[in-house]
């Protein structure tokens, strides 16, 4: 019993850093309806400037998370400024490939920044435990699930009670109209994109928390976030916890059950899982299990 709780909460931590990662990607496609590939690469630099403001700046810990989350988000909100906001009016999946680029430009600049080392975020956590109802847990796991589940209700009350948050509800509506009810469209593009930002970089950090650290190819972890962001609905902010804890649950205990009762399937299993859960989601609700259904007459 004890390492079935210790693994369901290792999987609330995995999977409520998953939802942070996916709430990026849901914040900038419901106000431009574009998925912005360049994701993964601003959580790595999210990584890094944590790092760096830790060890090279000097600053506390608890104040170099939110330096970073700035940071990610004015350099976010640089790039939607620059590459993205001549693509306005075009084609979603145009756009789309032009994040694909940025990714690449961002990917690049995280490697000549980090290079083949290994960093780390210099976390307050460490590999300590802590005992509840009688089950030893780690800190970093409890840490995750709460730093990321704070921030996701952060976001969500933001946008939708917030005057701004109506303004990016109706240009990911209808930009037209939003336009013609006064909304400054690219204002809200660029704000997707710097909220995106920050908490990629929050995500980062979590990411670096784990054993081994964080480097350029960590990148390939925010590619959990798509079986994630594909059932909770890629419209759902809310969606996304959910859906981020389910993949992390359903990870964490293939992870420690799979090679005992099932070893002939191989090593790493648990790394497919999600996407297998993803596949059987397309099949049976391909706008996810939370996200708008939507109609199209002919």
């Amino acid at each position: 019993m004890e390492e079935l709780i210790a693994s369901v909460v290792r999987g609330l931590g995995i999977g409520s850093t998953y939802a942070l990662i996916a709430v990026g990607f849901v914040i900038v496609y419901r106000a431009t309806d574009v998925v912005n590939f360049a994701h993964p690469a601003l959580m790595i630099l999210g990584a890094y400037y944590t790092s760096w403001f830790t060890f090279t700046v000097g600053l506390p810990f608890v104040l170099a998370v939110p330096a970073a989350m700035v940071s990610v988000a004015v350099l976010a909100a640089l790039c939607e400024r620059i590459a993205m906001r001549p693509m306005v009016g075009e084609p979603p999946f145009a756009a789309a490939m032009v994040t694909v680029g940025v990714f690449f430009v961002l990917f690049v600049l995280a490697f000549r920044l980090i290079g083949t080392t290994v960093i780390t975020m210099g976390d307050p956590w460490g590999l300590e435990r802590v005992t509840v109802l009688g089950v030893r847990l780690f800190q970093v796991d409890l840490a995750k699930t709460v730093i990321a589940l704070v921030a996701i209700g952060a976001v969500a009350a933001f946008l939708k009670r917030s005057r701004i948050g109506l303004a990016m509800r109706a240009t990911a509506l209808d930009q037209e109209v939003a336009m013609a009810q006064g909304v400054k469209v690219g204002r809200v593009f660029g704000l997707s994109w710097a909220i995106a930002g920050a908490t990629a970089g929050l995500a980062g950090m979590l990411i670096g928390t784990a054993a081994g650290g964080v480097e350029p190819v960590t990148a390939l972890v925010a590619l959990k976030a798509l079986p994630v962001i594909i059932l909770g609905g890629l419209d759902s902010v809310e969606g996304t916890v959910p859906a981020g804890i389910a993949i992390g649950i359903a990870e964490s205990l293939t992870r420690t059950y799979q090679p005992a009762y099932a070893p002939w399937l191989g090593a790493n299993v648990d790394v497919v899982v999600p996407y297998l859960i993803m596949i059987l989601v397309l099949m049976v609700r391909p706008y996810g299990i939370f996200g708008t259904r939507q109609v199209q007459r002919i």
